[in-house]
């Protein structure tokens, strides 16, 4: 009768409980769900070489069209 239960937050994607601990650390969604997400946002990125021995760059989808256009630009041979 005298149980103090901490209300568990709730996931705003599958309105799941997750930890309280992780609601503190600034998440308003599950594990779960946060790997979903953060799977989908990955799927956008791309790291390439600018040219042949260039440094690897992360390219956005803002600079993809120009940026993987003229990555590694080699005279075709005729």
């Amino acid at each position: 009768m005298g149980h103090n239960r901490r209300l568990k937050p709730i996931c705003s994607i599958c309105g799941d409980a997750y930890s309280a601990k992780r609601a503190n650390a600034g998440y308003h969604i599950c594990l779960l769900c946060g790997e979903d997400v953060a799977r989908e946002e990955r799927k956008g990125w791309c790291i390439a070489q600018e040219y042949g021995k260039g440094n690897y760059q992360f390219i956005t989808k803002a600079s993809a069209s120009t940026a993987l256009k003229q990555t590694n630009q080699k005279q075709l041979r005729g």
